[in-house]
């Protein structure tokens, strides 16, 4: 099968460098207005994990590729570990029981960003099968959707209503997550929006402009 990379995934608001930081404004993204229009059987918003991309591709139930982007990752290649452990706690978890086909994943764990999960091993999420699962926000259509509202979702304390991590959630630990990303399920199409995006966040921000 022809391996495919993982698409880039835009915001649904216009950045723009606003004192030296490219941050985004309250002017939706053209061709995403289906973000804050979209119904609840159309639109689902996950939590976006803080790790690396990672893809595998399953033959007769067996995991026959592994790929960072379009780079194919080699089992006893230079600096694979942390992948495979990642996909053998997956294992372990009952992650790896998916169609065959390429499955999209994020890499997260001890030795990956700074590991912001506190976790002591690494670990590969699913996203269309785990990550559909749990770390979706059942609460998302339930209030107005804007820009405003958006950031003010983003920004509150946990204790307030504000955004929190669904998969620290799960270890009763109160977190902001790195962010969302937005799924249309009629059309296939994503956009991502990070805390880090917004001109009120306080603290070290992605370093590349088009990330």
């Amino acid at each position: 099968m022809q391996v495919k990379d993982f698409p880039k995934i835009e915001s649904p608001f216009v950045r723009k460098e606003i004192n030296n930081e490219y941050v985004v404004t309250s002017e939706i993204n053209p061709g995403y207005e289906w973000v804050l229009e979209g119904k609840e059987d159309e639109v689902v918003c996950m939590e976006k994990l803080d790790g690396t991309d990672v893809s595998i591709v399953i033959e007769n139930k067996k995991i026959v590729g592994i790929y960072n982007r379009l780079n194919k990752i080699e089992l006893f290649g230079k600096g694979t570990r942390n992948i495979i452990e990642g996909l053998l706690e997956s294992k372990d978890r009952g992650f790896l029981d998916l169609q065959d086909g390429q499955h999209f994943g994020e890499l997260i764990g001890e030795k990956i960003n700074g590991n912001p999960y506190n976790l002591q091993s690494n670990l590969w999420i699913p996203f269309m099968t785990y990550g559909m699962n749990s770390l979706v926000y059942k609460s998302w259509h339930k209030y107005s959707k804007s820009f405003e509202n958006l950031k003010d979702w983003f920004f509150k304390p946990i204790d307030e209503g504000g955004i929190f991590s669904l998969l620290m959630r799960k270890r009763d630990i109160k977190q902001k997550p790195e962010g969302i990303v937005f799924h249309n399920l009629k059309t296939g199409q994503m956009s991502k929006l990070r805390l880090d995006m917004f001109q009120e966040f306080q603290g070290k921000r992605h370093k590349d402009f088009n990330i």
